[in-house]
Protein backbone atom coordinates (compact mmCIF):
# COMPACT_ATOMS: atom_id res chain seq x y z
CA UNK A 1 0.00 0.00 0.00
CA UNK A 2 1.57 2.90 -0.68
CA UNK A 3 0.51 6.21 1.39
CA UNK A 4 -0.97 9.44 0.22
CA UNK A 5 0.90 11.53 -1.43
CA UNK A 6 4.06 9.89 -1.10
CA UNK A 7 6.35 10.24 -4.27
CA UNK A 8 9.65 8.47 -5.54
CA UNK A 9 12.48 9.98 -5.87
CA UNK A 10 15.07 9.52 -8.96
CA UNK A 11 18.01 11.41 -10.46
CA UNK A 12 16.63 12.62 -13.68
CA UNK A 13 18.09 12.63 -16.65
CA UNK A 14 17.36 16.48 -18.01
CA UNK A 15 18.03 19.59 -16.64
CA UNK A 16 15.63 21.26 -13.95
CA UNK A 17 13.31 23.85 -14.49
CA UNK A 18 12.61 24.18 -10.34
CA UNK A 19 11.12 28.16 -9.43
CA UNK A 20 10.99 28.77 -13.55
CA UNK A 21 8.65 26.83 -15.51
CA UNK A 22 5.86 25.69 -13.97
CA UNK A 23 4.94 21.96 -14.98
CA UNK A 24 1.68 20.70 -17.29
CA UNK A 25 -1.12 19.12 -15.58
CA UNK A 26 -3.21 16.45 -17.59
CA UNK A 27 -5.80 14.35 -16.30
CA UNK A 28 -7.14 11.41 -17.78
CA UNK A 29 -11.02 11.15 -17.48
CA UNK A 30 -13.55 9.19 -18.43
CA UNK A 31 -17.18 8.01 -17.03
CA UNK A 32 -16.72 4.26 -17.92
CA UNK A 33 -14.61 1.88 -16.82
CA UNK A 34 -12.30 -0.34 -18.64
CA UNK A 35 -12.32 2.93 -21.22
CA UNK A 36 -8.19 2.27 -20.88
CA UNK A 37 -7.23 5.79 -18.19
CA UNK A 38 -4.30 3.62 -16.76
CA UNK A 39 -2.90 2.13 -19.73
CA UNK A 40 -3.13 6.08 -21.50
CA UNK A 41 -1.42 7.72 -18.41
CA UNK A 42 1.66 5.28 -18.14
CA UNK A 43 2.55 5.01 -21.88
CA UNK A 44 1.74 8.68 -22.11
CA UNK A 45 4.42 8.96 -18.88
CA UNK A 46 7.44 6.72 -20.14
CA UNK A 47 6.80 8.66 -23.92
CA UNK A 48 7.19 12.20 -22.58
CA UNK A 49 10.35 10.84 -20.37
CA UNK A 50 11.92 10.19 -23.46
CA UNK A 51 11.02 13.29 -25.29
CA UNK A 52 13.07 14.33 -22.28
CA UNK A 53 10.54 15.63 -19.73
CA UNK A 54 10.71 15.23 -16.27
CA UNK A 55 7.27 13.09 -15.81
CA UNK A 56 5.33 13.02 -12.14
CA UNK A 57 2.52 10.84 -12.18
CA UNK A 58 -0.57 11.04 -9.42
CA UNK A 59 -3.03 8.06 -9.14
CA UNK A 60 -6.44 9.25 -7.58
CA UNK A 61 -8.51 6.10 -8.74
CA UNK A 62 -8.84 3.86 -5.44
CA UNK A 63 -7.77 0.80 -7.47
CA UNK A 64 -4.52 1.97 -7.43
CA UNK A 65 -3.23 0.28 -10.91
CA UNK A 66 -1.10 3.14 -11.69
CA UNK A 67 0.97 2.49 -8.55
CA UNK A 68 1.09 -0.91 -9.17
CA UNK A 69 2.37 -0.26 -12.13
CA UNK A 70 4.67 2.42 -10.88
CA UNK A 71 5.83 -0.02 -8.40
CA UNK A 72 6.46 -3.00 -10.64
CA UNK A 73 8.26 -0.39 -13.01
CA UNK A 74 10.97 0.71 -9.94
CA UNK A 75 10.90 -3.05 -8.89
CA UNK A 76 12.45 -3.46 -12.17
CA UNK A 77 15.35 -1.10 -11.49
CA UNK A 78 13.70 1.56 -14.16
CA UNK A 79 13.41 4.67 -11.92
CA UNK A 80 12.44 7.41 -14.44
CA UNK A 81 9.03 9.02 -13.36
CA UNK A 82 7.82 9.99 -9.75
CA UNK A 83 4.65 9.00 -8.53
CA UNK A 84 2.13 9.88 -5.92
CA UNK A 85 -1.39 9.15 -4.72
CA UNK A 86 -4.29 11.55 -3.37
CA UNK A 87 -7.60 11.84 -2.65
CA UNK A 88 -9.87 13.67 -4.81
CA UNK A 89 -9.52 16.65 -2.77
CA UNK A 90 -5.98 16.39 -2.23
CA UNK A 91 -5.06 16.92 -5.75
CA UNK A 92 -4.39 20.83 -5.64
CA UNK A 93 -1.65 20.04 -2.97
CA UNK A 94 0.12 17.75 -4.89
CA UNK A 95 -0.59 19.60 -7.93
CA UNK A 96 1.06 22.72 -6.38
CA UNK A 97 4.31 20.55 -4.97
CA UNK A 98 4.29 18.59 -8.45
CA UNK A 99 4.48 21.89 -11.04
CA UNK A 100 7.64 23.07 -8.90
CA UNK A 101 9.98 20.51 -10.13
CA UNK A 102 8.27 18.81 -13.04
CA UNK A 103 7.49 19.21 -16.65
CA UNK A 104 4.21 17.31 -17.08
CA UNK A 105 1.94 15.93 -14.05
CA UNK A 106 -0.38 12.93 -15.07
CA UNK A 107 -3.58 12.22 -13.06
CA UNK A 108 -5.45 9.30 -13.04
CA UNK A 109 -8.78 9.14 -12.06
CA UNK A 110 -11.40 6.90 -11.18
CA UNK A 111 -14.21 6.04 -13.56
CA UNK A 112 -16.89 8.16 -12.53
CA UNK A 113 -18.14 11.25 -12.56
CA UNK A 114 -19.05 13.51 -9.69
CA UNK A 115 -18.25 16.59 -7.67
CA UNK A 116 -14.87 14.33 -6.69
CA UNK A 117 -13.36 14.76 -10.18
CA UNK A 118 -13.70 18.74 -10.02
CA UNK A 119 -10.64 19.34 -8.47
CA UNK A 120 -8.41 17.49 -10.96
CA UNK A 121 -10.68 19.43 -13.88
CA UNK A 122 -9.60 22.56 -12.46
CA UNK A 123 -5.63 21.59 -11.64
CA UNK A 124 -5.84 20.34 -15.12
CA UNK A 125 -3.71 22.54 -18.42
CA UNK A 126 -5.91 19.93 -20.74
CA UNK A 127 -8.58 16.63 -20.27
CA UNK A 128 -7.76 13.70 -22.16
CA UNK A 129 -10.82 11.61 -22.78
CA UNK A 130 -10.38 8.11 -23.72
CA UNK A 131 -13.06 6.86 -25.93
CA UNK A 132 -13.16 2.85 -26.24
CA UNK A 133 -14.96 1.86 -30.03
CA UNK A 134 -18.18 1.32 -28.25
CA UNK A 135 -22.00 3.08 -28.41
CA UNK A 136 -22.00 2.48 -24.33
CA UNK A 137 -18.31 4.56 -24.14
CA UNK A 138 -19.46 7.21 -26.46
CA UNK A 139 -22.61 8.04 -24.30
CA UNK A 140 -20.34 7.77 -21.27
CA UNK A 141 -18.20 10.53 -22.69
CA UNK A 142 -21.07 13.22 -23.11
CA UNK A 143 -20.63 14.09 -18.98
CA UNK A 144 -17.39 13.91 -18.70
CA UNK A 145 -16.95 16.37 -21.57
CA UNK A 146 -19.73 18.75 -20.49
CA UNK A 147 -18.08 19.14 -16.96
CA UNK A 148 -15.28 20.01 -18.30
CA UNK A 149 -16.74 22.51 -20.74
CA UNK A 150 -18.45 23.92 -17.34
CA UNK A 151 -14.79 24.50 -15.62
CA UNK A 152 -13.37 25.64 -19.03
CA UNK A 153 -10.64 23.10 -19.53
CA UNK A 154 -9.24 22.60 -23.00
CA UNK A 155 -10.39 18.61 -23.80
CA UNK A 156 -9.23 16.49 -26.08
CA UNK A 157 -11.32 13.34 -26.98
CA UNK A 158 -9.02 10.27 -28.01
CA UNK A 159 -10.86 7.53 -29.55
CA UNK A 160 -9.19 3.93 -28.13
CA UNK A 161 -8.79 0.29 -28.17
CA UNK A 162 -10.63 0.86 -31.86
CA UNK A 163 -10.48 -2.40 -34.56
CA UNK A 164 -9.78 -1.14 -37.62
CA UNK A 165 -11.93 -1.41 -40.34
CA UNK A 166 -14.98 -2.41 -38.03
CA UNK A 167 -18.03 -0.87 -38.22
CA UNK A 168 -18.39 -0.25 -34.42
CA UNK A 169 -14.92 1.69 -34.61
CA UNK A 170 -16.03 3.64 -37.96
CA UNK A 171 -19.83 4.38 -36.22
CA UNK A 172 -18.02 5.91 -32.99
CA UNK A 173 -15.30 7.57 -34.64
CA UNK A 174 -18.04 9.30 -36.81
CA UNK A 175 -20.39 9.57 -33.73
CA UNK A 176 -17.89 11.76 -31.73
CA UNK A 177 -17.72 14.39 -34.10
CA UNK A 178 -21.20 15.73 -32.63
CA UNK A 179 -19.11 16.17 -29.18
CA UNK A 180 -18.17 19.50 -27.95
CA UNK A 181 -14.83 18.72 -27.89
CA UNK A 182 -11.47 18.34 -30.14
CA UNK A 183 -10.82 15.04 -31.26
CA UNK A 184 -7.44 13.25 -31.33
CA UNK A 185 -5.87 12.64 -34.81
CA UNK A 186 -4.16 9.81 -33.38
CA UNK A 187 -5.67 6.58 -33.27
CA UNK A 188 -4.76 4.27 -30.39
CA UNK A 189 -5.69 0.26 -31.45
CA UNK A 190 -6.63 -2.90 -29.74
CA UNK A 191 -3.18 -4.25 -29.37
CA UNK A 192 -2.44 -7.01 -26.93
CA UNK A 193 0.91 -4.97 -26.65
CA UNK A 194 -0.04 -2.83 -24.42
CA UNK A 195 -1.61 -5.15 -22.00
CA UNK A 196 1.90 -7.36 -22.02
CA UNK A 197 4.31 -4.22 -21.42
CA UNK A 198 1.82 -2.56 -18.55
CA UNK A 199 2.59 -6.25 -16.64
CA UNK A 200 5.27 -5.29 -16.52
CA UNK A 201 5.99 -1.95 -15.43
CA UNK A 202 6.77 -0.98 -18.65
CA UNK A 203 4.89 0.61 -22.03
CA UNK A 204 4.95 -0.45 -25.73
CA UNK A 205 7.77 2.45 -26.67
CA UNK A 206 9.78 -0.42 -24.56
CA UNK A 207 9.41 -3.25 -26.10
CA UNK A 208 6.07 -3.11 -27.67
CA UNK A 209 5.27 -4.88 -31.40
CA UNK A 210 3.45 -3.78 -34.17
CA UNK A 211 1.96 -0.13 -34.97
CA UNK A 212 1.46 0.75 -30.80
CA UNK A 213 4.51 2.76 -30.03
CA UNK A 214 4.44 4.55 -33.10
CA UNK A 215 0.55 5.33 -31.74
CA UNK A 216 1.79 6.72 -28.61
CA UNK A 217 4.44 8.07 -30.02
CA UNK A 218 2.20 10.13 -32.64
CA UNK A 219 -0.84 10.71 -29.44
CA UNK A 220 2.73 12.52 -27.00
CA UNK A 221 3.56 14.76 -29.98
CA UNK A 222 -0.17 15.49 -30.56
CA UNK A 223 -0.35 16.47 -26.91
CA UNK A 224 3.25 18.44 -26.55
CA UNK A 225 1.72 20.84 -29.47
CA UNK A 226 -1.82 21.68 -27.56
CA UNK A 227 0.18 22.02 -24.36
CA UNK A 228 2.52 24.84 -26.09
Amino acid sequence: MIAEGAARAYAAPQKMHRGSVLGHVITIAQQKGGSGKTTIAANLAVAFVKQGKRVALLDTDPQGSLGRWCMTRFQGGTEDVDFATASAWGVTYECDKLRKSHDVILIDTPPKIDSDLKPALRESDLVVVPVAASQLDLWATESIVDMANREKREILVVLNRAKAGTRVADEVAKDLKSLDAPIAKTVLGNRVAFAETLGHGKAVLEGGRGASPEEVKALAKEIAKRLK
